[in-house]
């Protein structure tokens, strides 16, 4: 997800957020907006329809962003583009954590459903449709927005909310890496499901969802593999995470920001052997935590977890 922040605008900074605009939205807006021009009697009603699901995915990548804080991860960025929204956010390693963190998104969605509902039916009975068609039928079109929305994202695919939530869940009863792979393997079935549905009826949006959702289920899948081989990893003697007391574990599980070198940062002293880069802070690849290599040595009184 990251070549999603590449080409964007930022739009502004919010609780310490900043919300950001792929340059790609503006061309599809004005195609949705034009599209649809027979669904109301000026064209600034079609905007405003999109400018509604503009802010119903921000609303929603907002949910994340701060649901994460909450559970003490970090959550900086929301970048948003044509096929909706992404909260890049990092909840602790925990499933609790992350299941919040995730959840709280379509939770916003069902909030709005009642007050949605509410609008509509007072606009019905206060004679909208006839007295203001367009801003009645625009009220209509804002709740079904937010049902779809809803629908889609709940949806058990990874790495969609719903596959995600899944992924939570077994995380419970699997464990981090083995649950993973599951929730990425019903995401490999559902891109094929999309994939049949995009040539079926000829949909040039579902296909590049499709494509977008295989790449992240690729990416997890990888990711898992990795917390596998890192869960059957030895570790290093005479160093623990300040935070969960984990002994890091002995391999290139460490990537240099400069070269983009894997390398293993206790062997070495946190600096980069390909380009002699220092760092700071080691991250701990169990917890998540980050802390300056000098808090990692352990006494040889202090306990130890694996």
């Amino acid at each position: 997800m990251n070549s999603l922040r590449q080409g964007t605008i930022r739009l502004f900074r919010f609780a310490g957020i900043d919300v950001l605009l792929h340059w790609s939205w503006f061309f599809v807006a004005a195609y949705e907006i034009s599209s649809r021009k027979r669904a109301y009697s000026s064209p600034v009603w079609n905007g405003l329809e999109y400018l509604a699901l503009f802010l119903i995915v921000m609303v929603h990548e907002f949910g994340h962003a701060l649901a994460c804080r909450q559970v003490g991860g970090a959550a900086n960025q929301i970048v948003l583009w044509p096929l909706g929204g992404v909260a890049y956010v990092a909840p602790p390693p925990r499933p609790g954590a992350t299941l919040w963190s995730i959840a709280a998104g379509p939770l916003v969605n069902l909030v709005l459903l009642p007050v949605l509902w509410v609008l509509v039916v007072l606009g019905r009975s206060l004679g909208w449709a006839a007295s203001m068609p367009d801003a009645y039928r625009l009220l209509e079109a804002v709740q079904y927005i937010n049902l779809g929305l809803l629908i889609f994202n709940m949806l058990p695919i990874y790495p969609l909310d719903g596959g995600q939530i899944l992924r939570s869940l077994l995380w419970f009863l699997l464990g981090r890496a083995r649950s993973l792979q599951v929730a990425t393997i019903l995401g490999f079935a559902g891109v094929a499901g999309f994939l049949i549905l995009a040539v079926w009826i000829q949909s040039v949006w579902l296909g590049v969802l499709s494509v977008f959702i295989l790449t992240n289920c690729w990416n997890g899948w990888r990711h898992a593999q990795m917390l596998v081989r890192l869960a059957k990893a030895p570790r290093h003697a005479g160093f623990a995470c300040p935070s969960c007391k984990a002994a890091p574990a002995v391999g290139n599980y460490w990537l240099c920001g400069g070269c983009k070198q894997s390398f293993d940062t206790f062997h070495t002293g946190a600096v980069c052997p390909h380009c002699a880069a220092q760092f700071a802070v080691t991250a701990c690849l169990d917890c998540g935590g980050k802390h300056p290599m000098g808090q990692w040595v352990m006494s040889a009184s202090a306990p130890l977890k694996v």
